[in-house]
This record gives C-alpha cells, structure tokens and sequence, in this order.
C-alpha cells in the first residue's frame, strides 16, 4: 500500500480502498453493505498500521520441517471511541482475535462541538501492549484527542488512531496535542461544514453503520 504525507498522517492510497470508500460514501448505500464495507476498510487499515510492529522468532514445524516463524512481541488493544469505532472493531477483532477491548464513551456536545465523556473502560497492560484508537471520523480532531490523553492517562505508550477519513482541521487538532501518535486514514476530506461533519464526508458513520438514520 502506498502511503501520502510525511507527517505522521498516513492516507493509504489503494485502488480497493478507493473502491470499497465509494460504497461508504454513496448515501444510497444500504445498512448492510455499509457495514461490509466499513469492516474492509478497518482490516486494510489494521495491515498498514501493523506492517512495522515488532516480532519475536519461534520455532514450528510444517507439515515437511521445521522453521523459524514469527509471532507478535507485543499483545494488541483495540479502543473504540462508542459507538462509531465499534464498526472499524468488527473488522480487526477478525484478524487479530486474541486482541483485548476496551471502550472510550465520548459524546459530542451539539452547540460547542466539544467531547463529553460519560465511559471510560481499559483493559490492563496498556503499556506493554499496541494499542489502536479507533473512530471512523476525525472531524474537529476533540474526540480523538480526548481519547488519546485518557489512554496515555492509563500508562499507553504505543498508540496509533485509525479512522476512514480524516479533514485537515481534525488533524491539526489531533497533532497540536499528540503530535507523537500517528494516524492512519483512508481519505483527507477539504472542509467541515457548520454542524461539525466532514464534507464531503460519508455523514454520520455510527447512524449508518447501526441503521439508526
């Protein structure tokens, strides 16, 4: 996968991630296959961000010999931001099924745009463990952030955010805090319009992945 910025802003530039990105982003695009199509979209994402994580060697035997093979040095958390990043979740849990859960309940406040948290719930070991921030929009960039500092806030030190598209606004946000954590998005999007969505975006991730329009 060829990657876009030297920022620590990876934009994965992918002929099936463009194709599978004109199904989420097509309004007549029904539940079902919304939900497909975002669940692709996490495990393309979740191969990128995990192309460089650190192995240790272990010994096996094939079926004709014996070889030295890979397994991952550290253990994986997966931390959605509810409810959207529970939809990037589905998609990882199923390449890497042995990964740890936690939830990060942020809302956003409708009139100052900003994260409200009302749940937070972490597995323990975040800090020998890679852990992944999940959430399909990076939008103003608050919620990320405030995901983020909770879980640095639980002893995490290996993290990257993975979303679906990202806006420039979201970004700076994000970086001007935690300018350490790289993000990895399948689209950069130009603008936010004056309720806070992405535009052109895909609209509201969560409503459409959970069929709550």
């Amino acid at each position: 996968m060829n990657k876009a910025r030297t920022d620590n802003v990876h934009l994965l530039e992918h002929s099936l991630v463009a194709a599978k990105m004109s199904v989420l982003r097509d309004k007549t695009t029904a539940t079902v296959q919304f939900r497909r199509a975002l669940e692709q979209v996490a495990i393309l994402l979740l191969t990128e961000a995990s192309k460089h994580w650190s192995t240790l060697v272990r010994k096996i035997e094939t079926p004709l010999a014996p070889m030295a093979a890979a397994t991952l040095a550290r253990p994986v958390v997966f931390a959605p931001i509810l409810r959207a990043g529970l939809g990037l979740l589905e998609g990882m849990l199923r390449v890497i099924p042995e990964a740890e859960v936690g939830h990060i309940g942020l809302y956003r406040d409708e009139v100052t745009l900003r994260p409200v948290n009302y749940y937070c719930r972490l597995p323990d070991g975040l800090p020998q463990s890679h852990v992944l921030l999940l959430d399909p929009m990076l939008a103003t960039g608050r919620s990320a952030t405030e995901g983020a500092t909770l879980l640095k806030a639980q002893g995490a030190t290996s993290i990257q955010f993975i979303c679906v598209v990202a806006c420039e606004i979201g970004i700076g946000q994000f970086r001007s805090v935690h300018p350490d954590i790289p993000i990895y998005s399948a689209a950069i999007d130009p603008e936010l319009n004056e309720f806070g969505y992405i535009v052109p975006g895909l609209g509201d991730a969560g409503d459409r992945y959970f069929g709550t329009l």
